[in-house]
């Protein structure tokens, strides 16, 4: 098969282990799998092979959220105090008022301030215990910031409630068994280890691919990034995403309003460019040279999942490796298999204006989030970017703790962040809401950081 040729040659481009890529089209499913699961023991991946989802996960936690409201039992505008009576953060507007639809597309500002919650099977519970003193990043509904554990751990907790069960067992009584799925779980500890993908780390091609350190994500981050699965189980869900909540076997998971209104509520994100310009219901919203595409991806230390799901031809396409995340290599690969399907292709990032000049004044200074530090400086009539990184993850990827990057202006608000570094792809920033003639937040891979000092 010509496009597994092609996945095949562009690995060690790469530096990934394995690529899993399935097609749903139609309602018919194809896939393959190249690579290996380690690079230590060389064991090749197959289409069985389990890698872990990251993120996704929130797209299968606002599923099962979903069904809550087809039962009337909760609604996405009530505050989430309705559900959990002892809900507090510092903020007191934000106590009274945040609802289970701010927190499923992440405009909810809460700091991820939730101490250790531990690994025991109340580790939801005591995350929403945990965060009385937790401060905003930004205020109720302001802007849309991304919520890697938080968010969806509190979703989790009113699942919790409601179904008298833990979040594992939800996912599996809700989801997992009724649609059929036998590869997917929510725990490391149930997953298959003869089947399981190991996930690498990269820091030159010429050392090639490491097996992470890191082997799995806290339980705190269950909800918003632990599932593992293959790819025909991913399309197992996109397939109840493309036909009005209906699984392949034919029972119906969610109702066909659920799912309208999973993908019709949005936010805009501030960075359109690198994701998608608008935030839904655990899904992202792409706009591919006009038509309209729903994606959700993820990362754990080492792994990486996309999903695209285009309605306007009842196709889907998943991806999962054991190395990455690279956007030029999930571009290249898409491309190739959207371009044989004869769909719309992704788009390309806007070029840089050299014309535009701005007041960099603006622009300058440090915005800052809990594991986040940028600083802007303006030299030569040029805006730059210093990331500073964490010394234990700098010490190990062998960079230094401190990369600088020329920002190049798509408008006023917008910048491409090039990389020196072949191993890293364009990034881009959203820098905006200009508050006496100064800017307040940066917008960059999905996370706000606002500005500090």
């Amino acid at each position: 098969m010509r496009i597994q040729a092609h996945v095949s040659a562009l690995l060690p481009q790469y530096g990934i282990p394995s690529a899993a890529i399935g097609v749903l089209h139609d309602e018919e499913i194809a896939e393959f799998a190249v690579g290996v699961k380690n690079v230590e023991t060389r064991e090749p991946a197959t289409t069985d092979t389990v890698y872990q989802c990251g993120s996704m996960t929130k797209t299968w936690t606002a599923l099962a959220f979903m069904q809550l409201v087809d039962e009337g039992k909760v609604s996405l505008d009530e505050p989430v105090r309705t559900y959990l009576p002892g809900f507090t953060v510092a903020d007191p507007e934000t106590t009274a008022k945040v609802t289970p639809r701010h927190l499923l597309c992440h405009t909810n500002g809460i700091e991820e301030a939730y101490g250790d919650p531990g690994e025991g099977d109340d580790v939801y519970e005591r995350m929403v215990e945990n965060i009385t003193d937790a401060p905003q990043v930004f205020p109720l509904g302001h802007t849309h910031g991304y919520s890697a554990a938080l968010g969806y751990a509190i979703l989790a907790r009113i699942l919790e409630v409601h179904d008298g069960s833990r979040w594992d067992d939800v996912m599996r009584d809700r989801l997992f068994d009724p649609m059929g799925l036998t590869s997917t779980n929510s725990r490391r500890e149930q997953v298959d280890e003869t089947r399981a993908a190991t996930g690498h780390l990269i820091r030159s091609l010429e050392e090639g691919p490491l097996v992470t350190p890191v082997d799995h994500l806290p339980r705190a981050f269950g909800p918003g990034g632990n599932i593992t699965s293959t790819t025909r189980e991913v399309l197992t869900m996109a397939h109840v995403l493309l036909n009005e909540g209906r699984a392949p076997n034919g029972q119906h998971i969610v109702s066909a309003a659920s799912v309208r209104e999973m993908m019709r509520s949005r936010v805009p994100v501030p960075d359109p460019y690198m994701f998608g310009p608008e935030w839904a219901l655990g899904l992202i919203v792409c706009d591919w040279h006009g038509e309209t595409v729903y994606a959700t991806d993820g990362s754990t230390i080492g792994q990486n999942a996309r999903l695209r799901i285009l309605p306007e031809t009842n196709t889907a396409i998943a991806m999962l490796t054991n190395g990455g995340p690279r956007e030029s290599f999930y571009q290249a690969v898409f491309n190739e298999i959207l371009t044989d399907l004869g769909t719309v292709t992704i788009p390309d990032l806007p070029k840089p204006d050299p014309t535009r000049h701005l007041d960099l004044s603006g622009y300058v200074g440090v915005y800052e989030s809990p594991g986040a530090r940028y600083e802007l400086t303006a030299e030569g009539g040029k805006l730059y970017l210093t990331l500073v990184l964490d010394p234990m993850q700098a010490e190990f990827l062998q960079k230094p703790d401190r990369i600088r990057y020329g920002l190049l202006p798509v408008s006023d608000t917008h910048f491409l962040m090039p990389s020196a570094d072949s191993l890293e792809d364009t990034q881009t920033v959203a820098i905006y809401d200009f508050t006496n003639g100064a800017a307040q937040y940066l917008h960059t891979n999905s996370r706000v950081n606002p500005r500090v000092g």
